[in-house]
């Protein structure tokens, strides 16, 4: 086998990037106070809180304005901004906790310095992330060997999820084709060829896309082995597009439907479940009082704009396909359905009351919700509870739609922080996708994960 570039996965990208965030950060801070009277930040042994502090604000500021999004990591224009965000308010977050950090020097120069380091420090190693790491000698090159029904799908998926994913060429594995594949970029290689051109484009991996074993000849059968005791990596589409999009692709599932949804155990793990519950009642009796802050402000703009009711009942579906009264602020006007029964909401409905698309894209029209949480309807985190009418029509259409019913609905989930409010079918199999990952891989790790990008949903305003 010919020698391999070499290339990062997502996984390894985003560990290096948080990794180098953090050096680069201490290494400008030491080098700060080594050159200049600044003593306000110093990197010792009895200062290791001071440390563990700034890698934890660090971390989630980075998070939440998005500094790991490889998307916008590979693009300076994106990342400047979200470098200056993250800075911004973990340097402010650090002075305000003079009991884990250290405390105001009198000299507020300092804090400039302080500032400006982090800040520096973060654009710097940014700025050859992106002119280094990201560029095509560090792609992870891939062969698909599969066949020509799904080849487009698939290589727009992980096109869109991975800038360093390079796809280089297609294998048909069926015998009884005919007809090359019609997609821009990708070259059709001949069966025969497949050892000639993992030499000459160096690959890194080949992705076998399937929807039947059976179609493979026994000629690429036989190569596929041959390099798979030869220690080459060899995949199978659906775990490399689960692993690389973050959901699981329903639209290729079969038969075998058992073999891809091995859910988490976290949904029988009494531990987790009770944690998960206490948690539920805790913030969500926290979040029901600020809530409560809202109501003066939300009610006089309800009495100028809105004119009507200020709370809005509807039924949704909840675990177990049980129905509920879901509570909510109402951001429609009155009747918006009229008799004509139910309706998508869709982008810029006009139905939507100009408060109430304030009220939307703030999320401020969820705070009632808590209500349902504190009852046992709802859950903090889970997928997004769908009326009745729309739950049959889509369970029609949608293999597996209904699997989402498995645990409690939430007021935030992996679907909603993924993706923008769906008014299609074609959205609706979207975020089932990213259901049924969060369904697959439930824990307190991907929870915490959807909590930390919920707040950069509502800091961007994507609700809508």
């Amino acid at each position: 086998m010919a020698k391999q570039d070499i290339h990062f996965n997502i996984s390894e990208r985003k560990i290096l990037l948080r990794l180098f965030d953090i050096l680069s950060v201490f290494g400008m801070l030491y080098l700060i106070s080594a050159l200049f009277a600044f003593d306000y930040f110093t990197i010792t042994k009895e200062n290791w809180t001071w440390l563990l502090v700034l890698i934890v604000y660090l971390s989630v500021f980075g998070t939440v304005f998005e500094l790991y999004d490889l998307q916008k990591a590979s693009r300076l224009e994106k990342v400047i901004g979200n470098i200056i965000l993250t800075a911004s308010v973990t340097v402010l977050f650090y002075l305000l906790t003079p009991y884990f950090t250290p405390f105001l020097p009198n000299n507020r120069l300092q804090i400039f310095y302080f500032y400006l380091a982090i800040m520096s420090a973060l654009f710097l190693w940014r700025l050859f992330y992106i002119n280094f790491i990201t560029s095509p000698r560090f792609y992870k090159k891939v062969l698909i060997v599969g066949e020509t029904s799904n080849i487009e799908t698939i290589v727009n998926a992980f096109k869109d999820s991975d800038p360093n994913y390079k796809i280089v060429g297609f294998i048909n594995c069926e015998a009884s084709s005919f007809q090359g594949v019609k997609y821009k970029g990708i070259k059709e290689y001949h069966p025969e060829a497949i050892h000639e051109v993992i030499q000459d484009k160096k690959i890194s991996e080949i992705v076998v896309a399937s929807y039947n074993a059976e179609t493979i000849t026994s000629a690429i059968y036989s190569d596929l082995m041959l390099l798979l005791e030869k220690g080459f990596p060899i995949k199978e589409y659906t775990q490399v597009y689960e692993d690389m999009t973050y959901r699981v692709p329903v639209q290729f599932v079969g038969k075998d439907f058992y073999k891809y949804f091995p859910f988490s155990r976290s949904n029988q793990n009494k531990f987790y479940l009770f944690f998960h519950r206490l948690l539920d009642v805790l913030l969500s009796f926290l979040g029901a009082c600020i809530g409560t802050l809202f109501i003066p402000f939300i009610f006089l703009g309800n009495l100028i704009a809105n004119r009507g009711p200020l709370f809005y009942f509807q039924e949704r579906v909840g675990k177990n396909g049980r129905v509920f009264q879901i509570i909510k602020f109402r951001t429609m006007v009155i009747n918006a359905e009229g008799d004509g029964g139910a309706v998508w909401a869709t982008k810029d409905d006009a139905r939507v009351t100009r408060f109430g698309k304030f009220l939307r894209r703030s999320r401020l029209d969820e705070f009632p919700q808590f209500l349902n949480i504190l009852k046992g309807d709802m859950s903090l985190i889970g997928p997004r509870p769908e009326r009745p009418y729309f739950v049959k029509e889509l369970s029609q259409v949608i293999p597996f739609y209904e699997t989402r019913h498995i645990v409690k609905p939430g007021l935030t989930g992996w679907a909603q922080v993924k993706v923008r409010y769906g008014s299609t079918v074609e959205d609706s199999l979207l975020k089932l996708q990213y259901d049924l990952y969060y369904i697959k891989h439930r824990s307190f790790f991907l929870d915490a994960n959807v909590v930390v990008k919920t707040f950069s949903t509502m800091l961007f305003f994507r609700g809508q």
